[in-house]
């Protein structure tokens, strides 16, 4: 099974951070948004969809809903704050 298959197979079975997944599939987190970019196109073909809960501010609460990327931003723009809750991932 490809690590892909692997990453798809988890997101469909429960709600999962990028650190989760890395520690799952046993490779580091920035191969993860590499492979979570390539695994959101392929799954439109079977009519799923990757979900993503955006990255929040621990400190102020600000939600990144527009962040296109899946990578943690590294500081808050409303309160220039650095502690950020990771985005959540979960295929339906």
């Amino acid at each position: 099974m490809t690590i892909r298959k692997k990453i798809i197979g988890m997101l469909m079975q429960q709600e999962m951070t990028l650190r989760e997944i890395s520690r799952a599939a046993s490779i580091p987190e920035k191969e993860v948004i590499g492979h979570l970019e390539h695994i959101r196109n392929s799954v439109k073909a079977d009519n799923m969809k990757l979900i993503v809960h955006p990255c929040a501010c621990i400190s102020c609460g600000f939600v990144f809903k527009d962040r296109r990327r899946f990578s943690r931003p590294g500081r808050c723009p409303k309160c220039r704050g650095e502690r950020i809750d990771g985005a959540i991932f979960f295929i339906r």
